[in-house]
């Protein structure tokens, strides 16, 4: 039994926004979207590639195509749960014990307690469930056709052939859902930084729902948007090869990123594919902005208070034959440098003032504003 386990509405929208060559949620063993709202309200709107699932007899039944088993991300959610459990009942009562036998699992947890012991990773409970999501990420759901029988005939008939017509609609909606959809950039900072590639950069429907107000372009290529306005355009033209060398653009690539979020603007770091040099700027500002290691940023990036999930893409910043980026991140970091922003006029960088450590005997980097003494 895997167990349950919360998840952040940035974390589903990253998980449906995976990309390769094509969307993973083409992939049947990827994700299992359940919602087990009423039909009512699956049919008014619901996230999208929902699948429903119904409840007969204080028993939740799973879509017969599903398999929990292989699935490697299952999602459950309903109305609103925020917690895995749910308070009910008077509040004037003082004793503990009684406020305990107050707690009952709302839908989604009910849901996720039953089909624990058909998973081997974690059921995630959507936190806040769809008002939540949807409220944040509203072009993330769609609308379904409510089939309406047309021809008078028994009460029992009508029933059966109503669920097999709407199984039927909801498989094909199901499909056309994954038809019109169009994979949209993994958020890095929630709401403020995001990384896409530069088809995502130069769709205007995407500039539009994430509300994108400035550019980093780490590529060669040229994008429609910001083109003559500087303070919105930062193009660093950088070439995706082994002898190509980032590093001495990231003192203007941080003090870029740093002047936008004091602004409060929404920001786009892409590339050509967005698997390689815009992830090693998107780590080389987390390293600026926290003041920590790659290996730290990188697992911010990958899973945590980020959640950039990147699918197939999450280890190649650091593997495979652009691991130049971020190793020669790793490298100048581990010999003290860092990028600092007070002149953002010449892309250089400073190196700290070293002293020994007398608990080591080796030298290292005096942090910002104190001694390198122990």
């Amino acid at each position: 039994m895997a167990g349950l386990v919360l998840c952040e509405p940035t974390e589903l929208y990253n998980i449906l926004n995976q990309v390769t060559k094509l969307s993973r949620l083409t992939e049947p063993n990827y994700l299992c979207l359940l919602d087990v709202r009423s039909k009512r309200e699956y049919d008014e709107s619901h996230v999208i590639t929902a699948r429903r699932v119904k409840k007969r007899a204080n028993e939740y039944l799973l879509p017969e195509s599903v398999d929990l088993e292989c699935v490697k991300y299952c999602v459950v959610y309903d109305n609103n749960t925020s917690t895995l459990e749910i308070a009910l009942g008077g509040e004037d009562r003082d004793s503990t014990e009684d406020r305990r036998h107050e707690l009952v699992p709302g839908a989604a947890v009910e849901c996720g307690r039953a089909l624990a012991h058909l998973t081997h990773h974690p059921i995630c409970i959507l936190k806040g469930g769809y008002e939540r999501f949807s409220a944040t990420y509203h072009f993330l759901r769609t609308q379904k056709i409510i089939w309406m029988p047309q021809v008078s005939i028994s009460r029992g008939t009508l029933a059966q052939e109503r669920d097999l017509q709407t199984d039927h609609i909801g498989n094909n909606s199901l499909y056309n859902e994954l038809d019109a959809f169009q994979p949209y950039p993994v958020e890095i900072i929630p709401g403020k930084i995001y990384l896409g590639n530069f088809r995502q950069a130069c769709d205007p429907k995407i500039q539009k729902d994430l509300k994108i107000k400035a550019h980093v372009n780490v590529s060669m290529e040229t994008g429609p948007f910001f083109v003559d306005d500087s303070d919105k355009l930062l193009h660093i033209k950088i070439e995706d090869s082994l002898e190509a060398n980032i590093f001495p653009f990231l003192r203007h690539l941080c003090h870029f990123l740093e002047i936008h979020l004091r602004l409060g603007s929404v920001i786009l770091v892409f590339s050509t594919l967005g698997i390689s040099r815009s992830c090693a700027a998107a780590l080389a500002f987390l390293m600026h902005w926290k003041e920590q290691t790659l290996k730290r940023s990188f697992r911010l990036l990958n899973g945590g208070a980020f959640w950039l999930l990147l699918g197939a893409r999450e280890l190649r910043p650091c593997q495979g034959s652009k691991g130049t980026y971020s190793n020669s991140l790793d490298r100048d970091r581990r010999r003290g440098w860092r990028p600092v922003t007070a002149n953002p006029v010449r892309p250089a960088l400073v190196r700290p003032r070293a002293v020994p450590s007398h608990s080591t005997r080796r030298w290292r980097p005096a942090p910002r504003g104190g001694t390198a003494f122990a």
